[in-house]
């Protein structure tokens, strides 16, 4: 007879802050340059966020140990190429398609994820963020409203 355990709900931290920012910058541009405005020192994390072979999401992080905490900025949007299969005359052909990590945020980005022992002002990062040249607007988002914030748990 085999044991079964289930992991509670309870389980995962989901505590934390996020800021949404909308931008067509790359993701190591946009990293380059909130660590300039908001004195961070996020770093290319060695794996992505992985879904499937097709779904990857860049992940830059920083613990900040002497502050406890945690500054997560990952990309929300994921193009790959699907291919689509004919039976006709044509060939097989590729498609780019783009995925969302959060799909009910489409419009976003990337976000910045702040897990922190206290809550933290954001309303000054937010400022910073906003400065930054090709950054059309960032904004801090209330996490109990996502439908699949479990995808930002990891």
């Amino acid at each position: 007879m085999s044991t079964t355990h289930k992991i509670s709900a309870d389980f995962y931290d989901d505590n934390f802050q996020l800021i949404a920012i909308h931008s067509g910058m790359e993701d190591y541009a946009m990293t380059y340059a909130i660590n300039s405005s908001c004195q961070l020192h996020l770093k290319r994390m060695e794996k992505d966020l992985k879904f499937n072979k097709n779904l990857s999401f860049s992940v830059f992080e920083w613990d900040d140990e002497m502050n406890d905490m945690c500054w997560t900025l990952i990309s929300n949007k994921c193009v790959f190429e699907e291919i689509i299969v004919s039976d006709g005359l044509f060939e097989n052909n590729t498609s780019l398609r783009t995925s969302h990590l959060i799909k009910e945020q489409k419009e976003v980005d990337y976000f910045l994820k702040i897990d922190a022992g206290d809550q933290l002002k954001l309303e000054e990062q937010v400022k910073f963020i906003n400065k930054i040249p090709k950054v059309v607007t960032a904004y801090s988002l209330e996490t109990q409203t996502l439908k699949s914030k479990r995808n930002l748990i990891f």
